[in-house]
């Protein structure tokens, strides 16, 4: 008889264990202190860590095993769980607004498990608050220089072809308060104006075909029915290229402060012209140069002038975890994270754990879609001394994320200043703690 080698020993033993441990239906408790031991080290040894220590005790039958749990209601629309009652948008605590209704919310990008962000942590810009909007009464209208203008219900609407894809949103504000010196503890407060779902609508396409643009048309104007009527001129090809008319997100209609019951969004560009509550798009031969498109939403120039429509929002990255405020231990640290760009797909991801003297190519997590967050992941072990770790983005077009110093060389970091896609790095101390290193 041939001899047992330790993979089929291990086989057998659980497979001893599953008939034997104590359970609701098999309350006999062997010894298995040995099984627990290996089957732990296995594991560990599969993953590339290090082994937790061996069961002391068999593993206690808790309370939740022993009792019926909670009756399920006719009609509810579930909440996660209390115990993750802490996992909420945070207003900027920053730059803090003396008034509550033109401010921003962070989605807390560190506690996303995956590319989607849930419907309830989409990050929030707002000019002059959410407004509440009936949808049997809300209309939306193309006209200007078009053939014939055309006004939609909701219902008309949704009665068109739709389309569902997955797409990252940002704020062009987005970091802008940790250009040259630390301002933010946390990665929510320095990278939060950023989320990803799928987004559900209608292309915008389809309903200026219909309407017929006048071919002298090169600019649109959209605007939202908030209570400051943001509005922002767009290029017509971009409107024809991939924008969508959107009234969902994440599977289910959007929330009021995303939009509801109508958004306009433009992938791959900054979230201030994906205007929320649209009510009307019209279209001209030249751009408005509204308040928001002059004395907003532009960039200084080192020449002493300012970038007007810096639409697109390039590559960028930057490490969830460990990051700012949180602390790790010697040995295994799993360094993650995510990359997008406005302008293709990240083709790859860099990361430093020594300030920047060298780097490691990270593992991109699938799904890796166009103009989508991408997840990766670094396995590095630390060995307690000073550490300083970042991540450096490369997207489809092989563009390389910068340095902000590299920002600098081409933009003035002065002021109100957007657009920030700098590399992004993090300390660790001697003690594990993680602080923001952006000086």
């Amino acid at each position: 008889m041939s001899k047992e080698d330790p993979g089929q020993r291990l086989v057998r033993q659980a497979q001893s264990e599953l008939a034997t441990t104590r359970s609701i239906t098999h309350p006999r408790q062997p010894a298995r202190r040995q099984l627990f031991a290996q089957t732990a080290a296995a594991a560990a040894g599969l993953a590339g860590l290090a082994a937790v220590g061996p069961a002391r005790a068999a593993l206690p039958v808790p309370p939740s095993n022993l009792r019926p749990g909670t009756p399920i209601p006719e009609n509810e629309y579930g909440m996660p769980s209390k115990f993750e009652a802490h996992v909420k948008r945070r207003r900027t605590d920053v730059l803090v607004n003396k008034q509550n209704f033109s401010d921003w919310s962070f989605t807390p990008v560190h506690q996303q498990h995956g590319i989607v962000t849930p419907n309830g942590l989409i990050y929030e810009r707002h000019h002059n608050g959410v407004p509440e909007i009936d949808p049997e009464q809300h209309r939306f209208a193309i006209h200007g220089m078009v053939r014939q203008p055309l006004v939609f219900t909701m219902s008309d609407l949704m009665r068109y072809p739709s389309v569902s894809r997955f797409y990252f949103m940002e704020c062009s504000g987005n970091g802008l308060t940790d250009w040259l010196k630390p301002a933010s503890k946390t990665v929510q407060q320095t990278h939060g104006l950023l989320s990803c779902t799928q987004w559900t609508g209608v292309p915008l396409s389809v309903l200026l075909d219909e309407a017929g643009v006048d071919p002298k048309a090169t600019w649109g104007l959209a605007e939202g029915a908030d209570g400051s009527a943001h509005a922002r001129s767009l290029p017509i090809k971009k409107l024809m290229d991939d924008a969508l008319l959107v009234y969902a997100t994440g599977g289910e209609m959007l929330r009021a402060e995303n939009g509801y019951p109508l958004r306009l969004f433009i992938p791959g560009w900054e979230g201030n012209v994906s205007i929320k509550w649209l009510r009307r798009l019209k279209m001209g031969d030249q751009p408005w140069h509204l308040r928001s498109e002059t004395a907003r939403y532009t960039d200084p120039m080192p020449n002493g002038k300012w970038r007007q429509f810096s639409f697109a929002m390039e590559a960028k990255s930057v490490i969830t975890s460990p990051s700012g405020s949180m602390k790790v231990q010697r040995g295994p640290v799993e360094i993650i994270g995510f990359a997008w760009s406005g302008l293709g797909k990240i083709r790859a991801v860099d990361v430093t754990v020594d300030g920047g003297r060298t780097w490691r190519q990270a593992e991109l997590e699938e799904p890796v879609l166009d103009k989508c967050l991408t997840r990766f992941r670094l396995r590095w072990n630390w060995d307690g001394s000073p550490a300083k770790i970042a991540s450096r983005a490369v997207d489809s077009t092989g563009y390389v994320q910068p340095t902000v110093e590299d920002i600098q060389k081409v933009r003035a970091i002065t002021g109100f200043v957007q657009h920030h896609n700098g590399i992004f790095p993090w300390t660790i101390n001697t003690a594990g703690e993680v602080s923001n290193a952006i000086a």
